[in-house]
């Protein structure tokens, strides 16, 4: 069975994510990206992710239009694993997540998203996986994008 990786970017002033009331992860202007990986993602689709969301254009140039991105800013990314994204509530009242990977794979998928954004200039920071987080963020905008490793949205 496979599924595409999927990312919640929410364009920041600020953000911090805690785990057990201690920080783990703070930035300032940047990206939130929820990430969620489903069965059968690959690296490839790590990698795939990690450069839209270093080069998505969502930021303000001086004209005030979207025209940078979080390299031509300069700014960070706080990446939280979020397996929920993939819920399925279609048929029910209490979502299914079967189409989420496995924690093991999930977590080595979700490290080398991570790895990949670094490798593109990007200061990432982090929640801890497979823990309760609590994430407060200034959402800018607000600005907010779906993606995908399929392309589907």
């Amino acid at each position: 069975m496979s599924t595409a990786m999927r990312a919640i970017l929410q364009r920041v002033s600020k953000a911090r994510v805690l785990v057990d009331g201690r920080v783990t992860g703070e930035i300032g202007a940047g990206l939130v990206v929820l990430l969620g990986v489903g069965q059968g993602d690959t690296s490839a689709a790590a990698k795939y992710l990690a450069e839209k969301t270093a080069n998505l254009r969502i930021f303000a140039d001086d004209a005030g239009k979207m025209n940078r991105s979080l390299v031509d800013i300069s700014g960070a990314a706080l990446v939280v694993s979020q397996f929920t994204l993939y819920g399925d509530a279609r048929g029910q009242r209490r979502p299914s997540f079967i189409k989420a990977a496995p924690p093991d794979e999930a977590n080595r998928l979700y490290e080398e998203y991570c790895a990949a954004l670094r490798a593109l200039g990007v200061r990432v920071e982090t929640g801890v996986f497979q823990t309760m987080m609590a994430v407060e963020l200034t959402n800018d905008g607000p600005v907010t994008i779906l993606l995908d490793s399929e392309k589907l949205f």
